[in-house]
C-alpha cells in the first residue's frame, strides 16, 4: 500500500518502492523531482496569478520536460518540434526544462527555482553530455512558452451580470464576490479539445447530504466532503501520479510523458469544463435551497438558513470542477498505464487521522467527485456531467498527442 500526504501549507510526500534517479537510487528522478517543486511554488501565496489557472502552468511546464526528454531519447512524437543530440544527458534536459519554463511563469519564485536547478546539477554531474542536455531543455521550454505566448490566458475577466429565474447562478454567500476564470473558455487547448454535456439532475438529495448539519450524510460522507477540499484537486492527482510513476518503475522519458500527457488533459478539461460553467450558468445548492419558494415548484419550499458544509466556490455549479478534473486525471493515468489498478492511500496534515484509501484511479475519482454533494457545493446533474466531460477529454488527449512513433525518434 503507498502512501501520498497530501499538499496543504507545504509540500510533503510519503511513498514505498525504489525510485530512478541519474546518480542517486534514493531520489525519485528528476521528472518527479520537478513536479514536487511546481508544487511547492503553486501552493506559495502570490505566485500564481489569480486569473490564470494553474493547470495552465502545469501544462506548460511538463509539456516542456517531455519535449525535451523525448528530442534525446525518442519513441514518441513531439509536442513541438525540438532535435537534440544522442549524447545528450537526458536528466539535465528535464532539469534545464523545468527550470526555463518555471523562471518565466514565476519570475517571483527565481530563489526557489535556481535552487532546485542547483540541486539537480549537484546529481547530474557535469560533462560535455550536461552542457548538451541543458541547451535542449532550455530549447524545448522557450518552444512551449512562444507556443503559448498568445494563448489569452492574460485576458481581462469580464464581469459576470447574474441573469434572474430559478435556475441561474448567483453570486453565493458569505461574501457575494464575483465568479472567477470568467474568460477561461477563451483560452487556447493545448490538444484542441472541445466537449460538452448535459443531464438532468436531483435537487434534493444535495439539499439533504450537503448541508453544514445534515443528520443524512454520515460520519465517513463528511471526512470525505472535507478531505477533497482541502488541497487543489490537481495538486493531488499530480501526487498520485508521482506515486505511480514509482510504484510502476516508471523510467525518465515515461514520466516524462505521464506527466506532460496528465497536466495537458487536465488543462484543457479546464478550458472545457469553464465553457460549461458559463455557457448554462447553473445556480449553486445555497441559491437553490434558499430560494426553493420562488424556484417555480410546487413540491419544494425555501430555507433561507441552509448553509452547506464547505464554503460554495466562486463560479457556477455546472458542470463539477472536482468530478471533470478527477476523472480526466483518472482515465488519462488508466489509458497511460494500461490498468485502473493501483493500491494507495491520500492523508493531509491539516486533516489528522482521515485517510482515504483506494484500489484504483477510478474508485478516487468517483469519491472526488460525491466529495462535492456532501459538501453541499454540487447537484448529482453537476458531478455527472463533470465526470463524463473528463473521460471524454482523458482519452481524447491520450489518443491525440505524444503517440508512439516508429523507428523511435
Amino acid at each position: 500500500m503507498l502512501s501520498v500526504a497530501l499538499l496543504c501549507a507545504s509540500l510533503s510526500f510519503q511513498g514505498t518502492g525504489s525510485a530512478h534517479a541519474s546518480n542517486d537510487a534514493s531520489q525519485p528522478d528528476q521528472v518527479i523531482q520537478w513536479n514536487r517543486t511546481l508544487l511547492q511554488i503553486l501552493q506559495t501565496p502570490g505566485a500564481q496569478p489569480a486569473t490564470v489557472h494553474p493547470t495552465r502552468s502545469m501544462a506548460i511546464v511538463h509539456l516542456a520536460i517531455y519535449d525535451a526528454v523525448n528530442a534525446i531519447r525518442g519513441g514518441h512524437a513531439p509536442y513541438l518540434v525540438v532535435h537534440a543530440p544522442r549524447s545528450a544527458s537526458p536528466d539535465a534536459a528535464a532539469a534545464a526544462a523545468a527550470h526555463t519554463a518555471l523562471l518565466s511563469l514565476f519570475p517571483t519564485q527565481q530563489s526557489m527555482i535556481d535552487a532546485k536547478f542547483q540541486d539537480s546539477l549537484s546529481q547530474i554531474g557535469g560533462g560535455a553530455h550536461v552542457r548538451q542536455g541543458i541547451r535542449v531543455g532550455k530549447k524545448a521550454a522557450n518552444a512551449i512558452l512562444a507556443a503559448r505566448a498568445n494563448d489569452r490566458s492574460d485576458s481581462t475577466p469580464p464581469v459576470f451580470m447574474p441573469q434572474s429565474g430559478p435556475g441561474e447562478y448567483q453570486l453565493t454567500p458569505p461574501n457575494f464576490k464575483q465568479p472567477v476564470f470568467t474568460n477561461w473558455s477563451d483560452v487556447r487547448a493545448a490538444s484542441r479539445i472541445y466537449a460538452g454535456q448535459h443531464f438532468r439532475y436531483d435537487e434534493d438529495a444535495g439539499r439533504a447530504l450537503g448541508e453544514i448539519n445534515s443528520t443524512t450524510r454520515s460520519a465517513d460522507q463528511t471526512d470525505i466532503g472535507r478531505f477533497w477540499g482541502a488541497a487543489p484537486v490537481q495538486n493531488v492527482w499530480n501526487q498520485i501520479a508521482q506515486t505511480a510513476g514509482v510504484s510502476f518503475a516508471n523510467s525518465l522519458e515515461q514520466n516524462a510523458r505521464m506527466f506532460a500527457l496528465l497536466d495537458t488533459s487536465l488543462a484543457d478539461g479546464v478550458i472545457a469544463l469553464y465553457d460549461s460553467k458559463y455557457a448554462y450558468h447553473r445556480w449553486r445548492p445555497v441559491t437553490a435551497v434558499q430560494a426553493a419558494d420562488n424556484d417555480g415548484n410546487p413540491d419544494t419550499t425555501g430555507d433561507p438558513n441552509w448553509t452547506p458544509l464547505a464554503v460554495t466556490a466562486l463560479d457556477p455549479s455546472y458542470a463539477g470542477a472536482h468530478a471533470e478534473i478527477s476523472q480526466s486525471a483518472a482515465t488519462t493515468l488508466r489509458d497511460f498505464f494500461g490498468t485502473d489498478r493501483l493500491d494507495f492511500s491520500l492523508t493531509n496534515p491539516s486533516l489528522p487521522g482521515i485517510v482515504r484509501s483506494f484500489q484504483s484511479f477510478s474508485e478516487a475519482a468517483d469519491e472526488a467527485a460525491v466529495s462535492r454533494i456532501y459538501a453541499g457545493q454540487h447537484f448529482r446533474y453537476d458531478e455527472d456531467a463533470g465526470q463524463a466531460l473528463g473521460d471524454q477529454v482523458g482519452d481524447f488527449v491520450f489518443d491525440s498527442i505524444l503517440r508512439p512513433v516508429a523507428h523511435g525518434r
